[in-house]
């Protein structure tokens, strides 16, 4: 019995050799595309461009986990917390290395308790040495010391350091608040995250020793909306 086979079609040759193409793009950008996107230096310890100080606005903070029926008794407790440290980050002129070290060399104590004037919260400092601090190529307690030194860098503009009432503020409002107290500190070197209607962060970018510098990328995702709410801080 002879079997006819249909000899394929120039259209269908062509339909499986686009097909081809396609399973090879998409196998490449599986392979190729995240090492492409990541500086090349990606997660080495110590091998980094310049750090964000990341100051949170913490009524901020106790609001919006108050609103979700949540609680932290260490940052929204009796305390009148303002501007708090949430971390100083190693920063690529694009991108940014995290969890360096796994697992991450261990904290003592002693430099946890010491950093809750800054960062007031026992995980936060935790959390902040795992994914960030293991990317500076300092020890712990060199790690936290820059941090203390990056803070003192940065001086609060006045009219933030007392907030008795919710005040409503533009982004560029506090980022031109946060330059004029800061003599060196250029736009392009701050930025002012929010979530949908308060005022989060303000992330100040700065050299390996502590000098204010641009930023380009991290201002680049600065927050964009019209109005901020900054709510008072507590007893305010």
């Amino acid at each position: 019995m002879h079997v006819f086979v249909q000899p394929a079609s120039p259209i269908s040759a062509v339909l499986r050799l686009v097909a081809g193409l396609a399973l090879a793009l998409y196998a490449l950008l599986l392979t190729g595309a995240p090492a492409a996107a990541q500086d090349q230096r990606q997660n080495a310890p110590g091998k980094f461009d310049f750090y964000v100080l990341a100051l949170s606005w913490s009524p901020s903070y106790c609001e919006a986990i108050s609103e979700r029926g949540r609680e932290s008794r260490e940052q929204c407790g009796a305390r009148a917390y303002s501007f708090v440290v949430h971390g100083l980050w190693p920063q690529y002129e694009r991108g940014f290395p995290e969890y360096c070290q796994v697992p991450a060399p261990k904290l003592d104590r002693s430099i946890v308790s010491a950093m809750l004037d800054l960062m007031p919260s026992p995980r936060l400092v935790y959390h902040q040495w795992d994914k960030h601090g293991t990317c500076s190529g300092l020890a712990p307690r060199a790690y936290f010391e820059t941090v203390r030194k990056a803070r003192a860098a940065v001086k609060i503009p006045p009219q933030y350091l007392d907030v008795k009432t919710h005040l409503a503020v533009t982004p560029d409002e506090v980022e031109a608040a946060f330059v004029q107290a800061n003599p060196g500190l250029a736009p392009a070197g701050i930025a002012v995250t929010c979530d949908s209607r308060r005022l989060h962060e303000v992330r100040i970018c700065l050299s390996k020793d502590l000098k204010f510098r641009d930023c380009p990328d991290v201002d680049r995702r600065a927050c964009r909306r019209d109005r901020l709410l900054m709510p008072p801080v507590r007893g305010g």
